[in-house]
């Protein structure tokens, strides 16, 4: 306890070095902070934009994935004769929903727009975690009968001017006369692709009415909770090569993408961004113990006399080195809470100035304050060990 209050002491004597020497630790550890806070918040945006295009889900489309896995070619090979076969042949499937989708003209009223008209089948919003705002969505009625019935996505219905008091009320579509039944609530912005902005038809409406194909831009399928992704993923894959009489040797004309491979590959860039930033930060920390190690060196030569009384009175080399590496270690501490008050200051203007959003998770918290304590303790070891091995009569003498 004596060395403690020597400690605080010594560090109260000059208190604009102290506030210099923690200046580096504050600054190191803020910096882990809102860094660690930016990569965790990207991580958790990014998952639950995955978790919004659904949950369980596999989805079958045509072409091929090259070398690199990227898709590439597109065939029109992929039909609903398909998408029957594996609803009817394959265990496991809890719901199942044909997508084509293109791109066309919407008109309201003086209103133009270029949207993604997107078809399919009654399904479709469990599937992928749709909900609507205000309305009802199509029935299996209306899609065996061909219906011109619409829902509007929030960003389509805005850019259209088209309201929730509009609901009933119709649109033009290709020239064709379509009752919108309904609006979506908004899912936000995926990136690679909008689910906010698009009109929602029945896929027998697009396919036969609109748009005249016999082809399917995708199936979506929602496998069974309990149920191994990977096995009916292998499954379908098996039953589309016999349909589609693809020989051993001979590429694929179609891939599946599998939801639990697309949230694992997340997993592992959001991990190596965090590493990244939180690398990058950790450069000011350690700079900032180089600074505690400079200004300790400096403290040392300037108690020299001191430190030659105090062994001249019965003080040993490692109490030295105690109340030295202690001074070492309280500036580190307090800097690193000061350091995580400003992180954290600094990761809320970050989230509300930027688009960026940021979370704050405690054990990155406690990380950045262990981190800023071994480096206070590992800078501070050099010049503590230099004072306790100091002479006392040479020290008696020092100017």
């Amino acid at each position: 306890m004596t060395i403690i209050k020597m400690a605080l002491k010594g560090l109260m004597a000059n208190k604009l070095r102290s506030i210099l020497a923690m200046l580096g630790i504050i600054i190191g550890v803020g910096a882990v902070i809102s860094m660690l806070a930016i990569g965790t918040g990207a991580e958790r945006e990014q998952m639950n934009r995955i978790s919004a295009m659904g949950t369980n889900l596999l989805v079958v489309r045509p072409g091929m994935i090259g070398s690199r896995g990227v898709h590439s070619g597109t065939r029109e090979n992929l039909t609903l004769d398909d998408a029957k076969a594996i609803l009817e042949q394959i265990k496991g499937i809890d719901q199942i929903s044909p997508v084509v989708a293109s791109n066309s003209q919407v008109k309201f009223f003086n209103k133009n727009e270029q949207v993604n008209i997107t078809g399919a089948a009654v399904t479709y919003p469990w599937i992928r975690n749709f909900k609507i705002a205000k309305g009802r969505f199509f029935s299996e009625t209306e899609v065996e009968n061909k219906a011109r019935v619409a829902i509007l996505g929030p960003e389509t219905a805005e850019k259209l001017e088209f309201t929730e008091a509009n609901v009933g009320e119709s649109i033009k579509l290709q020239g064709l006369t379509f009752k919108v039944i309904g609006l979506f609530e908004s899912k936000g912005d995926q990136g690679w692709y909008n689910p906010d902005d698009l009109v929602m038809i029945p896929y027998t409406t697009a396919m036969k009415t609109v748009f005249g194909l016999d082809f399917l831009r995708e199936i979506d399928i929602q496998v069974k909770k309990n149920v191994s992704l990977v096995n009916v993923e292998t499954e379908i894959a098996t039953l589309l090569k016999r349909r589609h009489k693809i020989q051993p040797g001979q590429e694929d004309d179609f891939y599946i993408r599998n939801q639990a491979d697309l949230i694992e590959m997340a997993s592992e860039t959001n991990r190596t961004f965090k590493i990244l930033l939180g690398s990058i930060a950790s450069i000011s920390l350690l700079v900032g113990g180089i600074g505690i190690m400079n200004i300790m060196l400096v403290t040392v030569t300037e108690r020299t006399r001191e430190i030659g009384i105090r062994k001249a009175i019965g003080a040993k080399d490692r109490d030295i080195l105690r109340q030295f590496l202690i001074e070492a270690l309280i500036m580190s501490v307090i800097g690193g809470f000061i350091g995580v008050g400003a992180g954290i200051g600094a990761s809320k203007v970050i989230g509300n100035a930027t688009e960026f959003v940021t979370v704050i998770e405690l054990p990155g918290v406690i990380l950045a304050l262990s981190f800023s304590m071994a480096v206070g303790v590992f800078f501070g070891y050099y010049p503590a060990r230099r004072a306790a091995v100091l002479d006392p009569i040479e020290s008696l003498y020092y100017e």
